[in-house]
């Protein structure tokens, strides 16, 4: 989420993803966050200067037009994507900004309510108008509902600084890997582990954690061999554990990510012609360029693109 600090790092070895603010850095990495982030929590991004679209307003059910809100199911422990500022209560992050973005242009206000990841998509349409979340798009998950398409986004692992149990980014068999519960990390770190199974090497063992920080610190601490994350997320969490960690190897399996909203809906109309325009009068871009995440952003805002 966005604007001016973040949900971070604590000092030394106890590191806690919750309370550290922002500071000018470079991640070394192409999709991580950058010195933008900064820019992004100083000047904050501002939902006004959206111009309605009128086209995509006339999409919308009444009932979402009469109550004048945009329900938006966002984690908000996923820097720099969506999380808590140092209050501890603001959403802040480029998918926060990108939500009151749509929402602007549908004529609505973004009522963004923090929730488990895993609960978000059983919850649309009838908590949640849309889930607005780093959400991967896969063919399971347009089974159950759409996705907009509207950023691309690889795959990364971070170590300890160092990388004092000698990893290799190629082979993570006898490593214990940290994934946050419910997102696709979690699904392929839980194949890899019955792939080195299967092959009768050393075990791969995965700990679920309910949010990313849990997730960062544990690795600082020594608890887990590697931290398993989309890309920007590992190079955010590099900063700002004051490079604790280290990214091991590339990015890789770049895959696109999507707003999810119900089957076949109106919302789902609104939304994605929403997105188009932000997307063609360079909106989305503004967003993304003052969170160092543009390198991903799409031009086409496809509904289901896996099917």
């Amino acid at each position: 989420m966005r604007k001016p600090a973040l949900v971070a790092i604590a000092a030394m070895t106890a590191v806690s993803l919750s309370a550290c603010t922002y500071a000018s850095q470079e991640t070394g990495t192409s999709t991580g966050a950058s010195t933008g982030a900064a820019t992004a929590a100083a000047e904050g991004f501002d939902p006004s200067t959206v111009k309605v679209n009128e086209e995509a307003v006339a999409l919308l059910p009444q009932d979402v037009v009469d109550r004048g809100t945009l329900r938006v199911g966002m984690e908000t422990t996923y820097a720099p994507a969506e999380y808590l500022d140092v209050d501890g209560q603001t959403p802040i992050g480029y998918d926060v900004d990108i939500s009151e973005a749509i929402a602007a242009a549908l004529g609505l206000e973004a009522e963004i309510q923090s929730a488990a990841f895993d609960s978000i998509i059983p919850s649309i349409g009838t908590k949640f108008d849309a889930g607005i979340s780093s959400f991967t798009i896969t063919a399971e998950r347009e089974a159950v509902a759409d996705m907009t398409s509207y950023l691309s986004v690889g795959e990364a692992y971070a170590v300890a600084a160092g990388n004092p149990a000698g990893i290799d980014a190629a082979d993570l068999c006898g490593a214990t890997v940290a994934v946050q519960t419910g997102t696709i990390q979690q699904d392929e770190a839980n194949q890899m582990a019955a792939d080195c199974d299967a092959a009768g090497k050393d075990a791969l063992e995965v700990l679920n954690y309910d949010s990313q920080a849990d997730a960062a610190t544990n690795v600082v601490g020594g608890k887990a061999d590697v931290l398993f994350a989309d890309s920007p997320i590992i190079g955010y969490a590099v900063a700002q554990t004051g490079d604790q960690l280290e990214q091991l190897g590339d990015a890789f399996a770049t895959a696109s990510q999507g707003i999810v909203t119900a089957q076949g809906s109106e919302v789902t109309d609104a939304i994605a012609l929403a997105l188009q325009g932000l997307m063609d009068d360079g909106t989305l871009k503004s967003i993304l360029d003052a969170w160092g995440a543009s390198d991903g952003m799409l031009t086409t805002a496809e509904v289901n693109p896996a099917s």
